[in-house]
């Protein structure tokens, strides 16, 4: 057994020792951490909730700005009447003569600017000369002819019954009105060989230049062939062929610009007319007549384009129209007047050109 000492001293040092008395406490060498670290959370916890609003706002911001430009794109790119496929066209005059002969002269050259009657080409005239002075005598033969027949009828006409019978007189009235149709027969031959020597000078039926010019003196030209053609120059037009998904905002009459690849300056005109056909293949007939339709149907089906014709009302000095130039048209929509940022991307988009220090007028 342990004495009463033994059990004092085990008591002793199982009990914890107290501070003496008056002497401050000392707190876990932990404590100061914790409560630093408890101070600080509510600020850090601020800061981590505004981050998190900030990135939900950016997040849903681009989302609205992208949902913005995928809409306006949208109506850009699929109903704004508007083309990349635009072509500048042009009536072409073929020259055919009206009288067969030899070229003797050429009075042209190629890519010559000429005005409607400028003479083109002269066609060996010896012929159709002959031909006049022959249709000449032939008529002076008529004109004498006649007026024997007249004197002769007139004769008879005064003589009595007696002297000459009715079927006589008639007779020779008869034959003085034959002699009279003789003549105007002669006329008419006349005027024909007059014509035809006239027409062995080849002219241009209209205003414009000489293209590809291959003619050469001592080619032979047949009449109704054509051997020279003549660009229109007064018959320039612009054909744009847009998609089916931007006819509904097409209509006759529309303001048009038009801008030329190469060119700064565009041109303007408006909507002349709307092409209301195009073909198609499953219009041909097949066998007994009945129509033959394709029987391959892609899920991808591409917009048909549809032409449409616009009258060029100005045309800047500087640009010089060639057909078969691409253009670029814009079509005014009747929407009325789009906002500047609208238009601004608008002419970005299509390479609008400025000109001459000036905006480029932007469609109305």
């Amino acid at each position: 057994m342990k004495t009463d000492d033994a059990a004092r001293r085990d008591a002793a040092r199982e009990a914890p020792q107290e501070a003496p008395q008056g002497a401050p406490l000392e707190a876990p060498e932990d404590e100061p951490r914790e409560a630093a670290r408890s101070a600080k959370t509510p600020r850090a916890g601020r800061r981590l909730r505004f981050g998190k609003a900030l990135r939900l706002a950016a997040t849903a911001l681009i989302l609205v700005l992208a949902a913005l430009a995928a809409t306006i794109v949208w109506q850009f790119y699929v109903t704004a009447p508007w083309t990349r496929d635009g072509r500048v066209r042009v009536q072409v005059a073929n020259i055919a003569p009206q009288v067969s002969g030899s070229i003797v002269a050429l009075k042209v050259e190629d890519n010559q600017e000429v005005k409607v009657g400028d003479v083109l080409y002269v066609i060996d005239p010896f012929d159709f000369e002959v031909a006049v002075t022959s249709a000449e005598a032939e008529m002076k033969n008529r004109e004498a002819d006649l007026q024997v027949k007249q004197a002769q009828a007139a004769r008879r006409a005064a003589l009595s019954t007696v002297s000459t019978s009715v079927e006589e007189k008639q007779q020779y009235a008869g034959t003085a009105k034959i002699a009279e149709a003789a003549l105007d027969t002669a006329k008419a031959q006349l005027a024909q060989a007059k014509k035809n020597l006239e027409r062995t000078q080849v002219r241009s039926t209209v205003n414009g230049r000489v293209t590809n010019l291959l003619l050469r003196v001592g080619d032979f030209a047949s009449t109704g062939t054509a051997n020279m053609r003549v660009i229109d120059t007064d018959s320039f037009w612009i054909d744009g062929y847009f998609e089916e998904t931007k006819m509904a905002h097409i209509r006759v009459g529309a303001a048009a610009e038009v801008a030329l690849m190469g060119y700064g300056n565009p041109l303007h005109g408006t909507v002349e007319s709307l092409t209301l056909g195009i073909s198609t293949a499953n219009a041909a007939p097949s066998t007994q007549g009945l129509p033959n339709v394709d029987p391959v149907y892609t899920w991808v089906r591409l917009a048909q384009r549809v032409p449409v014709r616009i009258r060029i009302e100005r045309v800047p000095p500087e640009v010089t129209l060639v057909a078969g130039m691409t253009a670029t048209v814009v079509i005014e929509d009747g929407a009325g007047q789009r906002p500047a940022w609208a238009e601004a991307l608008r002419r970005w988009v299509l390479g609008s050109p400025q000109g001459n220090g000036e905006a480029a007028r932007a469609p109305r």
